[in-house]
């Protein structure tokens, strides 16, 4: 592990602690207002966007080492200078960052997960700008045709600031935003001559969008150096009505490609349509054969283990989900009836048809029968539902459809002789899901920062849908989980024109500024 960091004494630049502060902790001393803390974050919000233009201006697609190899001087180097203590973790790929800064008596010691790497880019469907070229936009429009967005110079925010405006680049939001919005908001407290009561441990993961291949190996192979008592991820998006958040658990996931296969090469519509079974029509028939028009997985078992109680649909219940309007944002009249609302789809695992391939198509469609048919497909997964089992049960069903099953290749000549059904499956399971209680010390902390840093209690979601490698942490260490989410839900994350909201952008830092000015200990 070599240690490389340099502490430093940041210049005083704002004397926003030298007014009047909120109330005592536990300890006596006193906290910041949410008054205080909505200034701090907002004049912080201005001085840290030329910081946040030149990180997002670094591509990090993770698919390119050299690309990562630049992030990580760039992090290593902003958090050493904000006096923290930075070591490369190695790993069987993309070395991991651990950022530690400690203060005396601590009341415990907080680990925070942050993402580094952004997904591929497909530059021609970017509308406004390059997507390493971050372009600062303003809505433009009607309601009644649809919004745009039209391109306006930085200078623009010299003056006063529309929360509307977006600034557009990728991992704007997912998650070189939250990055930056955390280095915005420990400047914000060192310009208050403030610090944390506790013990601060970052862990920066280089290869979350592929999968974090590596990290529950290397969560194992350092759990000493990663070892605390709470983990605080930032990622993600709060609740579609914008308003804070926190998020108590992830759905994990698992991979299956599913390969039907045909005649050894495409053969001629004409001369052998009707007689060489078509494995595209087999496997579409396979697929239907999961799912019921309800949504619903029909694979005996798929759901086992998952109940709802009334107490937990009350839980869901309470989460201000606009389901109308989700739909019509959607383009869709009608959802699934896997669950009996969004929050509670959510609660159980899914089974979900993630591409297609046969032949070919569009200008270059030919008259053939195609020579396989390939389908990937993403398991998310739920505490009550591992990986491994949910996987062998798609595997058994296949089976049960009269599938001879190959793995990691193409099937034989003798094979092909034997079985009239042959399909190759391929798995994989990425990492496990994690629910932590509302009630946790985690949760009780988190939920009085956001309070008080907003005036409400934030929005509590059970469960989230989407998947982050956190299980490592919650299983290897052992220590409770609860994600913090500040950006936008519209922000186009993993597609073309992924942008941040300016109002996020500043919300963002107040949240987190709020979260490293409030006491663990309860009052």
């Amino acid at each position: 592990m070599q240690i490389r960091g340099r502490k430093t004494t940041l210049q005083i630049l704002v004397a926003l602690a030298c007014v009047s502060l909120g109330s005592p902790d536990a300890g006596g001393a006193q906290r910041l207002s949410r008054s205080q803390l909505e200034q701090m974050a907002d004049a912080e919000a201005r001085r840290a966007v030329p910081m946040l233009r030149e990180f997002l201006a670094i591509p990090s697609d993770a698919h390119f080492p050299e690309q990562l190899a630049r992030n990580r001087v760039w992090v290593a180097d902003a958090f050493a200078k904000r006096g923290f203590e930075v070591a490369e973790l190695e790993t069987a790929g993309a070395p991991l960052l651990l950022a530690e800064r400690r203060v005396a008596q601590p009341e415990r010691r907080v680990l925070v997960y942050l993402q580094v790497d952004g997904q591929p880019v497909d530059p021609a469907r970017w509308v406004l700008a390059p997507p390493h070229q971050p372009t600062l936009a303003q809505p433009i429009g009607d309601p009644e045709s649809g919004f745009g967005w039209g391109e306006i110079p930085w200078s623009s925010l010299d003056g006063v600031w529309n929360p509307e405006w977006r600034i557009f680049a990728r991992s704007a939001s997912d998650a070189k935003g939250p990055i930056a919005m955390l280095l915005a908001a420990l400047d914000a407290l060192a310009h208050a001559e403030r610090e944390p009561s506790y013990d601060l441990a970052l862990v920066l993961d280089f290869e979350e969008e592929l999968g974090s291949p590596h990290l529950p190996e290397a969560v194992e192979r350092y759990r000493e150096a990663l070892a605390a008592d709470l983990l605080v991820i930032l990622d993600g998006p709060r609740h579609p009505s914008n308003r804070p958040t926190l998020t108590f658990g992830a759905r994990g996931i698992a991979t299956v490609t599913l390969e039907v296969f045909g005649p050894r090469v495409p053969q001629h519509s004409g001369h052998y349509g009707n007689w060489v079974p078509n494995p595209a029509q087999r496997l579409a028939r396979l697929l239907a054969s999961m799912k019921g028009d309800d949504g619903r997985v029909h694979i005996p078992g798929f759901y086992d283990g998952v109940e709802l109680d009334g107490a937990t649909r009350e839980i869901l219940r309470a989460v201000p989900d606009d389901e109308p309007a989700i739909r019509e944002a959607l383009g869709i009249a009608r959802a699934d009836a896997v669950g009996a609302s969004l929050q509670e789809a959510i609660q159980y695992p899914s089974l979900n048809v993630r591409g297609l391939s046969s032949a070919w198509v569009g200008d270059e469609v030919r008259t053939v029968v195609p020579a396989s048919a390939i389908a990937e497909i993403d398991l998310r997964l739920v505490p009550e539902t591992p990986g491994e089992r949910q996987v062998e049960l798609v595997r058994e069903w296949v089976r049960a459809q009269g599938y001879h099953l190959v793995a990691g290749r193409d099937p034989t000549d003798e094979e092909r002789r034997r079985h009239d059904r042959i399909a190759r499956f391929d798995a994989e399971v990425s990492y496990g899901a994690f629910r932590t209680p509302y009630e946790s010390l985690v949760g009780r902390w988190l939920s009085r920062a956001l309070r008080r840093a907003f005036g409400e209690a934030p929005i509590r979601i059970r469960m989230g849908g989407g998947s982050i490698p956190i299980a490592p942490f919650v299983v290897t260490l052992g220590v409770p989980a609860v994600i913090v989410p500040t950006v936008n839900a519209d922000n186009n994350q993993h597609s073309p024109n992924e942008n941040l909201r300016l109002g996020n952008w500043t919300e963002g830092i107040r949240t987190f500024l709020s979260i490293l000015d409030q006491p663990i200990v309860e009052p």
